[in-house]
């Protein structure tokens, strides 16, 4: 009995009543403040700049606040406001347009690039040329093509004239300008997108490709029966990741057609913006906050249920 109760000593463990060894509370104690030490600088940042400016937006949204006069309580006036305001109904559309091009394209390109990476090489080099244009500026990104694809001096409609077409006013026509900006960003995320699909389908089994291919499987059929249904959990964090990154667009619009022309580039962010930093109603832009952050949630949360994402068929 001493022997056992040496033993136990030394190796840091306590007995108690019923329920047999425990750990030490003093290094259960040591063990919990360095881990809140290594925590601390990322949860003050979280609260800092996510929780705290979060809370401080809920409560303005049911203020009038135009930062010169001390918020002044208003209640549900500006969600009220938000539900008959066209202008936000004709942001949402131009939002959800920009959503459709953008998530479409760079899904369907992403998953066929992860397949390439996947299938044919596994090259650092390839996948590091790849991710390449993630790491540029959005900004710089959107200057770039917007010069490229002037209607006046771009290279674009330079090549275009040399083919005997007609210049192309990508940003400056209403036709055009969303699309152009979807396909934009597409160009600028596609990289990143199909890096994450490829490190889902790393985690499938080759057994399971083999014995497609002893049943006589072709890759088309492969990739049907086997990789998007195992790579379903991935391909939910990754929509939902890319759906809302793109409600959060505007950097891109800011750069080229400041919501222009007309109304047709005005997506919700801008809108936002527009409202908070050149109208100072701060208190009505963070209702339209609130209201796109539940619209966020339901979105991903719909998203998530019907991928189910927190299913795997990889055994």
């Amino acid at each position: 009995m001493a022997t056992t109760s040496r033993s136990a000593r030394t190796r840091g463990l306590t007995l108690s009543r019923g329920q047999g060894l425990r750990p030490d509370s003093n290094g259960s104690r040591r063990e919990r403040l360095t881990a809140l030490a290594f925590v601390a600088p990322a949860l003050l940042g979280f609260v800092v700049f996510y929780l705290w400016p979060t809370l401080r937006g809920i409560y303005y949204s049911f203020t009038d606040f135009d930062v010169f006069n001390r918020p002044v309580w208003v209640g549900l006036q500006n969600y009220v406001e938000v539900f008959g305001d066209a202008t936000f109904g004709n942001a949402m559309k131009v939002t959800v347009e920009y959503v459709l091009i953008n998530i479409g394209t760079q899904t369907v390109l992403a998953l066929l690039l992860a397949v390439l990476l996947h299938r044919l090489t596994r090259s650092v080099l390839v996948r590091s040329v790849i991710v390449l244009p993630y790491l540029i500026s959005n900004v710089v990104v959107a200057l770039v093509f917007y010069w490229m694809l002037d209607a006046q001096i771009g290279i674009t409609n330079q090549f275009l004239g040399w083919l005997g077409l007609d210049a192309i006013p990508f940003f400056g026509d209403q036709n055009w300008a969303i699309p152009t900006i979807a396909l934009v960003n597409t160009w600028r995320h596609l990289g990143y997108t199909a890096l994450l699909l490829f490190a889902g389908m790393i985690m499938i089994p080759n057994d399971v490709y083999e014995a497609g291919r002893v049943d006589g499987a072709s890759e088309w059929k492969m990739f049907w029966r086997i990789t998007l249904p195992l790579l379903r959990p991935i391909l939910a964090l990754v929509l939902v990741i890319t759906v809302i990154g793109s409600f959060q667009a505007f950097d891109t619009v800011a750069v080229t057609t400041g919501g222009g022309p007309g109304d047709a580039t005005r997506v919700i962010q801008y809108y936002i913006f527009d409202l908070a930093f050149q109208r100072y109603r701060f208190g009505y832009a963070s209702a339209v906050s609130v209201v796109l952050f539940l619209i966020l949630a339901a979105v991903a949360f719909v998203q998530l249920r019907l991928m189910r994402a927190d299913e795997s068929d990889v055994a």
